[in-house]
Formats: structure tokens, C-alpha cells, sequence
């Protein structure tokens, strides 16, 4: 069972930064690849970064590219999510979401079968 809570959000001015943190309470963690993905109001949510299950691989959104990373401590259940050089148009609700292994850090939330509850993000200028 994996059970997806995300912290770590909140307000920051532009060009600023935050990092996002997923825990899972499950004991499986380490067997599934995430992702974590954003929903700014009136827009459809959208993929921001995935990672496969060992860390081994990742792969990003073109705009978040270069200032966003992903990472994960298997030992400690977590993911992460470093926003560097945040902009206003970062401002959403992200979510961490997790996939069978075999998805790898794949950008479709189709692939992924459990996910966060979110927290949001609001970047003003």
C-alpha cells in the first residue's frame, strides 16, 4: 500500500525557492518510480518532473528545466522537489504521484496509480 503525503509548500516571491518533500508510509516505496506534477487553477494538471525507482533517471518538464530538480531517499521513503528561480507561473497545487517501476519517470498520469494530496505553491512578484 502506498500512501503519498506532500509538504513543504507555501508562499515565496519570484526568484526565490522551495523544496516540496513526499513521504510514503508504505513499506514498498522503493519499488515504484514518481513523478511529481502541478494544477494551476483553470488548467489541466501537468507533469513537472518524474524519477525512476532507484534515482538512476530523471526527466523534466521543458519549463522547469534547469531550475527544478527531483531526487529521492529510498531509505527515508521520500521524494523531493528542489524549485530554484521560481516564477508566477510556477503557482499551482503539486503533487507527488507514484508508478509501477516499469514506467520509469514517465510524464503520462495515466501510468501512475497513487497519488498526494497536494500542496500548493504561490510564487508573487
Amino acid at each position: 500500500q502506498v500512501q503519498l503525503v506532500e509538504s513543504g509548500g507555501g508562499l515565496v516571491q519570484a526568484g526565490g525557492s522551495l523544496r516540496l518533500s513526499c513521504e510514503d508510509s508504505g513499506r514498498t516505496f522503493s519499488s515504484y518510480a514518481m513523478g511529481w506534477f502541478r494544477q494551476a487553477p483553470g488548467k489541466e494538471r501537468e507533469f513537472v518532473a518524474g524519477i525512476t525507482w532507484r534515482g538512476g533517471r530523471t526527466y523534466y518538464a521543458d519549463s522547469v528545466k534547469g531550475r527544478f530538480t527531483i531526487s529521492r531517499d529510498n531509505a527515508k521513503n521520500t521524494v523531493y522537489l528542489q524549485m530554484n528561480s521560481l516564477k508566477r507561473e510556477d503557482t499551482a497545487v503539486y503533487y507527488c504521484a507514484a508508478a509501477p517501476a516499469s514506467y520509469g519517470g514517465s510524464a503520462n498520469e495515466r501510468h501512475y496509480g497513487y497519488w498526494g494530496q497536494g500542496t500548493q505553491v504561490t510564487v508573487s512578484s
